[in-house]
């Protein structure tokens, strides 16, 4: 996999802080994709847990907002996550909507490697709100 050089921040401020790359957001599927840096590593020197949960769930986040017809917001109500081997390098994330109600949105994750391997495996059920007013800056 080599780097998209096309690819553009999220506006989340957490995600940002990651260094998370958007890539695809439309019919039911979003796409991100983070370099692993030292800062993402745990003490064997691969990817965290958390970094990866977090990666799965903005990816299903996007893709369930990139399926509704009335642009609404999502919130997380359940993420369950299956590590099957450890992520270094580029990590490419695909998120996508299986199956879609008035107010929920049920999908799947999937973080690959570098090298195409399939490292995590994720489910999340998603919520969908209108969008709040803004809030003030602080």
């Amino acid at each position: 996999m080599t780097q998209n050089l096309t690819a553009i921040p999220l506006d989340v401020p957490f995600l940002q802080l990651l260094g998370v790359q958007f890539v695809k957001m439309s019919d039911g599927i979003g796409e991100i994709e983070l370099v692993i840096e030292k800062k993402h590593t745990n003490s064997w020197s691969v990817a965290h847990g958390g970094v990866l949960l977090t990666l799965v769930d903005a990816a299903m986040a996007i893709a369930a907002r990139s399926a509704d017809a009335n642009d609404r917001s999502v919130v997380t109500i359940e993420l369950k996550n299956s590590f099957m081997q450890a992520a270094q390098g580029q990590v490419k994330v695909i998120g996508k909507v299986v199956h879609q109600s008035t107010t929920m949105a049920f999908c799947e994750a999937r973080v690959f490697d570098e090298h195409e391997k399939l490292c995590c495996l994720a489910t999340g059920t998603f919520k969908y709100f209108k969008n709040l007013p803004a809030r003030p800056q602080k």
